[in-house]
C-alpha cells in the first residue's frame, strides 16, 4: 500500500519543539498541551482544547486508540508569593501533535513548523474491499480522462479536424464493442443518453478501454502524412485487435458486461471514507510503556 507523502523526518535539530520535549516513566516522549499551544500560536487555552477535541476525533476516526497518545494532567502553574496551583493540561505523544498540527492553518510559519517535525511513519490502510475497489475504478476513469484527451491532441496534430472528432473516437468504440458505437453501447446496457460511457463503466471496460486509447495514441502519434479517414481505421483497427485479445483469452466481451453506478457514487464514497493510518510499533504505543524488542536477552 502507498506510504503517506509525510514520513519519518527524525528531530529537527534546535527545534523549539526538541526543548519543551519530555519522556515519561515508560521512556516515552511526550509533549505537554499547556507548553505546545505557545509554539503553536494559540492564545487561549479554550481554543487549543477544541485543536485537541478535533486531533482525538481524527485519531480514533484513524483506527488509532485515543488513550495512547492523549492523557489527561495537572501543570503546577505559580500564581504568586511562591505558591503555586494544577492546571489543567494534558500529556501528547508525537502522533497526538501531529494530528494537532494536520488540523491547523499551514499558513501559520507555528504549523508549518510543527507540521514538519512531529511527521510521523504511516501506511494507509483500506478500509473495505469496497472502498478498494471504487478506488481502483476512479483511478481508471481519470486515467482514462487523461488518454482520451492525449488521443483527441495527436488526432488533432496529424490533421483531424474537429468536425470528426466524434467519428473518430465512435471507431474506437466500434472495433472493440463488435461494430457498436457510443450511443448503441449506451442503448445496449441502459444508459442514459446524456450521460458519459466511461462513468458508467466497471474498472474491467475501463481498463480494455484504457488499452485502446494508449494503443490508438501511440500507433497515430508513429504514422506520417495520413488522411482523416486512416486516423479513423486505425483507430478501429486498434480496438478490433484488442476485441481478439479478450477472445483468445476467454475474457467478457465490453457489450456483454453491465454498466456500473455512476462514478459519482463510488467518489463519493472515498471521499467520505476516513482515513486508516497503520503506524510504526513506536509511535502506535504513543505514552504506552514499549515493550524491549524479542531478542533484548541477547544484546
Amino acid at each position: 500500500m502507498p506510504e503517506l507523502e509525510l514520513l519519518g523526518m527524525g528531530d529537527v535539530p534546535s527545534s523549539p519543539f526538541d526543548a519543551i520535549k519530555h519522556t515519561n516513566e515508560h521512556g516515552a516522549e511526550y509533549w505537554s498541551a499547556r507548553e505546545l499551544q505557545v509554539n503553536l500560536g494559540y492564545t487561549a487555552w479554550r481554543n487549543f482544547t477544541r485543536a485537541i477535541s478535533d486531533a482525538v476525533k481524527s485519531c480514533k476516526e484513524s483506527g488509532n486508540v485515543a488513550e495512547h497518545h492523549f492523557v489527561d494532567a495537572d501543570k503546577m502553574v505559580a500564581i504568586g508569593s511562591g505558591t503555586s496551583r494544577p492546571t489543567a493540561d494534558q500529556h501528547l505523544s508525537r502522533f497526538a501533535c501531529y494530528l494537532i498540527a494536520q488540523n491547523g492553518d499551514p499558513a501559520k510559519p507555528e504549523i508549518a513548523a510543527a507540521q514538519k517535525y512531529f511527521a510521523i511513519q504511516a501506511r494507509r490502510q483500506e478500509l473495505s474491499d469496497e472502498l478498494a475497489a471504487d478506488r481502483e475504478r476512479c483511478e481508471l476513469r481519470d486515467h482514462a480522462k487523461t488518454e482520451y484527451k492525449a488521443l483527441s491532441g495527436v488526432a488533432q496534430r496529424v490533421g483531424v479536424q474537429n468536425s470528426m472528432f466524434g467519428i473518430f473516437h465512435d471507431a474506437g468504440y466500434k472495433g472493440l464493442y463488435g461494430g457498436l458505437g457510443c450511443d448503441s453501447i449506451k442503448s445496449r446496457k441502459g444508459i442514459p443518453t446524456n450521460e458519459n460511457l466511461m462513468d458508467r463503466m466497471g474498472s474491467t471496460e475501463l481498463a480494455a478501454n484504457n488499452f485502446r486509447l494508449t494503443q490508438a495514441r501511440d500507433q497515430l502519434a508513429e504514422s506520417r502524412g495520413i488522411s482523416q479517414q486512416q486516423a479513423v481505421r486505425l483507430h478501429e483497427s486498434v480496438g478490433r485487435k484488442i476485441r481478439q485479445t479478450i477472445a483468445d483469452i476467454g475474457g467478457t466481451m465490453p457489450e456483454n458486461l453491465l454498466a456500473a453506478e455512476h462514478i459519482k457514487h463510488a467518489r463519493k464514497r472515498i471521499k467520505k471514507a476516513k482515513p486508516q493510518l497503520k503506524l510504526e510499533e513506536r509511535d502506535a504505543k504513543g505514552l504506552k510503556a514499549i515493550p524491549p524488542p524479542a531478542d533484548y536477552d541477547s544484546l
